[in-house]
């Protein structure tokens, strides 16, 4: 049986996606009650305190999963290299998620070429403290090339898909038998609405019997549709009644 997380990049509830979460609690809580993951992009900008995250833990169901997204100072600022303090500091922050740190997301800047011995060295070092799901979206075309992939085989970490994607010259190529889409919204990103029909292309491919899971985390959150695209596809995956696209106002 294949595991699917849907998500959305942040728990903000508009007013107008509301009548469709729960009306008790926090926003996190209430959309932990409602979707299966959330994306934590705030720790790319600033640290959470370890009681932050024990928090967050503590206030979502037990099937509930986090992906948290690697800082800045890793890896647009060190670019990968030296960064021991910093991953020492970030995984004991959030470590305090315990079974409910899914992931932890390394996005890449679109400069950053491939450097087999940075690479290597960096993606050991958070393996050293971090044993769980891996994901990494790089955006420069030399991420793509044979020896990003095998390196990424090899130490298990899923290449992120990604709409529209960034530096990818052909198709998507998996590294691990998991995936994690993210999908920021096309033609326009962070703003477009994905269409239902698109919606039920993506939920029949996560069903195929190659995909042995699934993150999906919808970003395109500027106008408010990734909450009711996420939960249309949760939709779709578990034959529930979606949200209906007019409430979309």
């Amino acid at each position: 049986m294949h595991t699917h997380y849907i998500g959305t990049a942040g728990w903000s509830i508009s007013s107008a996606a509301a009548s469709h979460f729960p009306s008790a609690g926090s926003h996190l809580q209430r959309y932990a009650r409602a979707l299966s993951c959330v994306e934590i992009n705030s720790s790319f900008y600033r640290p959470h305190q370890p009681a932050t995250y024990a928090r967050w833990a503590d206030g979502v169901p037990d099937h509930f999963r986090f992906s948290v997204k690697l800082p800045r100072s890793i890896t647009h600022e060190r670019r990968l290299r030296d960064g021991a303090a910093e991953l020492d500091r970030f995984t004991g922050e959030v470590l305090q998620l315990g079974t409910k740190l899914g992931c932890v997301l390394v996005q890449l800047p679109p400069s950053l070429q491939f450097d087999t011995a940075v690479a290597a060295a960096f993606f050991s070092a958070l393996r050293q403290r971090f044993s769980g799901m891996l994901a990494c979206e790089a955006r420069h075309p030399s991420w793509f090339e044979e020896g990003a992939t095998g390196l990424l085989t090899l130490q298990r970490i899923t290449r992120v898909q990604a709409d529209p994607p960034a530096g990818q010259p052909g198709p998507h190529v998996p590294t691990t038998e998991v995936a994690y889409l993210r999908l920021h919204g096309s033609p326009t990103i962070y703003y477009s609405d994905y269409p239902p029909a698109y919606l039920a292309s993506l939920a029949a491919c996560l069903r195929e019997p190659a995909q042995a899971g699934s993150w999906c985390i919808f970003d395109n959150t500027a106008a408010g549709a990734a909450l009711f695209n996420a939960l249309d596809l949760q939709a779709r995956l578990t034959d529930l009644p979606a949200a209906p696209a007019h409430s979309r106002a």
